[in-house]
């Protein structure tokens, strides 16, 4: 145990964690060369976005002093998105390498991550990234790390984890600064699961950490949270290919197999511990994760239903942050309404459920979720605008709003507050100048105006310099309306949406106007309207189909083609009653698409 070294890499976005990883892997000898880039972002979705998305545990080897001692890296992902991943990485070790770019300097989601180990007391070894770039402010970007972590400039590693310069000193500090971790090895077993996945072959594979105690093959293991008991059928330590080991000691990170089938049985932030000789308590769990956006998912393929739900199941298991509960719709049959924790989570789940299972879906129009007072004084959540009650059946409604902290060049301010406050911002503190050139504002502001095109279009305006993140501060009042589609008189749940009142005329029309392009032609004509609160305000029409009737009549007495003509409109006005729209799920895709 004394020989141990538990870290994590904590760093905004696309600063170079996966690149110092590959780096650690190389100079520890776990890879013999270099195989490829980003080698620990094993998914392909990681590689096309140059994101990490999952955490990734991998252990090498390193000798110094004539001792071998045994890293357990975790690489982290950096957008704000995936920070419970990051909070998870962070419970499994007792020290973290936090790296900065020094083209970029200190970012929003540096200091979100680097504020989530030091409440955990990890011990911080502070990385200065990408020094052999010419654009390097190496100076300035020293001082703002100084002042974050509060250490001496000789703390700070200058590094270039692309060409390999300054590696080994962070080895040797991790050795040397970083604590072994902490635990009895005589006492009882308590290993935290801190991932897991499921394999088709094996069933479910938890990753661990061992607190106290030690696992050894073939040991029955009492997962405390649901109570059931399992063999260790196979266990070992999380190298690039996984190694199998008959026992694993206190402090280690490692995997356990126990031909476990059912997905909820098995639950991140559990404790396993021995089944003969059981620990009284449960290591602390982690933090629950609230979903912050709501869209529902439904198979294109409505036989697809049940494939779905095995799929939903087994993705959770690899990511908790999933919620997820069946529901129906009449145009789009059976699926799940589930929770995410921002828009690039939800297209990542979107994208892995394709990918990885085979089973294309369609993702309706995400919300966030709504604090609703009723006259009764019975308050409700609602996170589906469908379960929205009517307006005589309530007092007031609240929305979420979150603190967001952006950190631009002083030249983009002005159209940054410009931004912020069309998307109902309120400034709450005075720019903070952390340099001559960069600042940070404050800003509150409703998440249903962050979750959609704000990343975007803040990326736009600063050419890519600025960067934010958010934290839930609570709900406040506001004057929010229900936008109602219907198609032929008949409602399309899946399409409703709650908007704030200033936006609902705007935003029907344009409803309106896009779904007449995208719903086909019938032999009846069908109208589009959008209703908001209950009062139609919007409305385009597809005219029908045109069949001529009277083709067949040559000449003879004119009455006899009027007769035809009359027969087609009763024929028609019938339809239009009792006729079925159908709605192609090519339509809905490609209005779900729409951003604006």
């Amino acid at each position: 145990m004394h020989y141990i070294r538990n870290f994590c890499i904590i760093a905004h976005i696309d600063h170079g964690k996966s690149t110092l990883a590959d780096r650690l892997l190389e100079f520890t000898k776990t890879i013999s060369k270099r195989i490829r880039n980003q080698l620990l972002d094993d998914m392909d979705l990681e590689r096309e976005r140059g994101i990490t998305i999952k955490s990734h545990a991998v252990q090498m080897e390193y000798k110094y002093n004539d001792q071998v001692y045994i890293l357990n890296l975790i690489d982290t992902p950096g957008h704000v998105d995936f920070s419970y991943e990051v909070s998870r990485s962070i419970a499994a070790c007792e020290g973290a390498l936090l790296v900065v770019d020094c083209t970029k300097s200190v970012q929003a989601q540096t200091i979100s991550n680097l504020s989530l180990a030091l409440k955990k007391n990890l011990v911080i070894i502070p990385i200065l990234n990408k020094i052999d770039l010419l654009d390097s402010i190496s100076e300035k970007v020293m001082e703002e790390i100084m002042e974050l972590v509060q250490c001496k400039m000789e703390d700070i590693i200058p590094v270039s984890a692309k060409n390999g310069l300054g590696i080994s000193n962070i080895l040797e500090r991790i050795v040397t600064c970083i604590p072994s971790p902490k635990g009895d090895p005589k006492a009882p077993l308590q290993a935290i699961i801190f991932d897991s996945l499921y394999n088709p072959f094996t069933g479910v594979e938890a990753f661990f950490r061992i607190k106290n105690g030690s696992i050894r093959k073939g040991q029955k293991l009492r997962f405390m949270s649901t109570g059931k008991v399992y063999y260790a059928y196979e266990i070992g330590t999380l190298k690039l290919k996984r190694v199998s080991k008959n026992r694993i000691n206190t402090g280690d990170v490692g995997y356990v197999v126990s031909g476990i089938k059912n997905t909820y049985e098995v639950k991140v932030g559990d404790t396993i511990t021995d089944d003969n000789d059981p620990s009284i308590k449960a290591i602390e769990k982690f933090e629950e994760v609230k979903p912050m956006v709501f869209a529902s998912i439904y198979p294109v393929d409505s036989d697809k239903y049940e494939e779905l739900h095995s799929s939903m199941e087994k993705l959770h298991l690899n990511d908790s942050a999933l919620s997820f509960s069946s529901e129906s719709s009449p145009a789009l049959g059976f699926g799940f309404h589930c929770g995410f924790l921002g828009l690039l989570h939800m297209e990542v789940v979107k994208d892995r459920l394709e990918r990885e299972y085979g089973i294309s879906v369609i993702l309706t129009i995400p919300n966030v979720s709504y604090k609703v007072h009723m006259k009764n004084d019975q308050v409700l959540l609602i996170n589906n605008p469908s379960d929205f009650p009517e307006m005589e059946k309530f007092k007031k409604i609240e929305e979420p709003y979150v603190l967001v902290s952006i950190f631009t060049k002083d030249i983009y301010i002005g159209s940054i507050i410009s931004l912020c406050i069309g998307k109902r911002g309120i400034m709450i503190e005075n720019q903070n100048y952390l340099t001559s050139e960069r600042i940070k504002i404050t800003f509150e502001m409703p998440l249903s105006e962050i979750v959609f095109d704000f990343y975007d279009k803040l990326k736009t305006i600063s050419r890519g310099y600025a960067s934010f993140d958010y934290s839930f501060i609570g709900y406040r009042n506001s004057d929010l309306k229900k936008i109602t589609v219907l198609i032929n008189h008949k409602k399309i749940e899946p399409l409703s949406l709650l908007v704030h009142k200033n936006k609902a005329y705007s935003l029907s029309k344009k409803i309106c106007q896009e779904l007449a392009l995208l719903i086909p032609k019938h032999q009846f004509s069908i109208p589009i309207q959008v209703s908001v609160s209950g009062k139609i305000i919007a409305r385009e029409t597809i005219k029908a189909l045109r069949k001529n009737v009277t083709d067949k009549c040559y000449g003879g007495d004119v009455s006899r083609k009027r007769k035809l003509i009359e027969k087609q409109k009763k024929g028609k006005k019938k339809m239009r009653k009792i006729g079925k729209v159908e709605i192609p799920s090519s339509a809905f895709m490609t209005f779900l698409k729409v951003k604006n």
